[in-house]
């Protein structure tokens, strides 16, 4: 089975690659590449910040008559991405890094410059001292000397400060924690008060009102209780037993019986004459007051505008109580 993605070519054996033509492309021909910005920038148009990092589409090309050792020059053209103005930079083999061309100014290069010149005078420092040793000892002379001085002049801050620095720090720190101590313990007395003195306030509301219940309501004595020993129920009569127990039954079945008439306030008896005389069986009278019988109860008139005496009422029985004696017979 044949290879999918074939690598190797077929050449006939009449193949002669003179006979190919090239191609002519201009030696400043660009190429489309992706790449990331090296160094973070600022557009000098909008004045917009490109971090490093930052991806673009660029187009790329080699700088003509530009060389450095034999190693070709490349030139990147990006656009900002606020304005989409033409940014320009360029390799720099000999430093190993990127220098900036036109259309934006590359940020930190004043510490990029520094480090710069502080290296090119070690370097010509080192020069000098190949070639003169009595350079190298005046260097060390001077070096040490700058030394001492740096001392001299940082113990001298150092005793200033000590100088000026009055303040002590675990001082004022336990003067804070003892100024929370007593603001903690000023807030617990007031909690406290305000507890007893709420106590004492509703202590007083409720005497107050216990008073004024005692004064209103009157409580009645208690009733003493009649205390009945389980035994006198042997005691009594089987008879009476029987009987109290007929009267409960009726009671609780028709209701008690009351010997008082309802309506003997409004009947009013007629009280006989003095003059009144008895009849005799000869025809004489006698002067003796007439004895008022059965017949004569049952003339007698209720009059409303007489005043009614108590000791004139008559009881009289009720009808309930002549069925409570009926009912206590023995013939039923």
């Amino acid at each position: 089975m044949s290879e999918r993605k074939v690598l190797n070519k077929y050449y006939p054996p009449d193949f002669d690659p003179s006979k190919i033509p090239k191609l002519k492309l201009p030696k400043d021909r660009q190429y489309v590449v992706r790449l990331m910005a090296p160094f973070n920038m600022r557009c000098k148009t909008c004045g917009e910040y490109i971090y490093k990092g930052k991806k673009f589409n660029a187009r790329k090309e080699t700088v003509q008559n530009e060389l450095y050792l034999g190693l070709p020059i490349f030139r990147f053209y990006i656009k900002c991405t606020r304005c989409l103005a033409e940014i320009t930079f360029k390799t720099d083999p000999e430093n190993t890094d990127y220098a900036m061309e036109h259309g934006a100014t590359r940020n930190f290069q004043a510490e990029k410059l520094l480090e710069e010149d502080e290296k090119r005078q070690q370097r010509e420092r080192e020069e000098e001292e190949l070639n003169n040793p009595m350079k190298v000892l005046e260097n060390r002379t001077k070096d040490s000397k700058l030394e001492m001085e740096v001392l001299e002049n940082l113990q001298e801050l150092k005793e200033l400060n000590q100088r000026q620095a009055t303040v002590d720090f675990e001082s004022m720190l336990q003067k804070y924690k003892d100024y929370e101590e007593e603001m903690k313990r000023r807030e617990k007395e007031e909690d406290e008060t305000e507890m007893k003195t709420m106590m004492e306030l509703s202590q007083k509301r409720r005497c107050l009102e216990d008073s004024d219940s005692d004064e209103d309501i009157v409580r009645a004595p208690p009733k003493a209780a009649t205390k009945s020993n389980p035994t006198d129920i042997l005691s009594e009569n089987p008879e009476i037993q029987r009987k109290k127990q007929k009267t409960e039954s009726w009671e609780r079945s028709v209701g008690k019986l009351s010997c008082k008439a309802q309506l003997a306030g409004l009947v009013v008896v007629k009280k006989p004459s003095e003059k009144q005389e008895a009849p005799i069986s000869n025809g004489t009278s006698v002067g003796t007051p007439h004895l008022p019988g059965v017949g004569d109860v049952k003339k007698q008139e209720v009059s409303s505008s007489t005043p009614i005496a108590a000791s004139t009422v008559a009881p009289m029985a009720s009808s309930l109580s002549l069925l409570g004696a009926y009912s206590d017979s023995e013939s039923d």
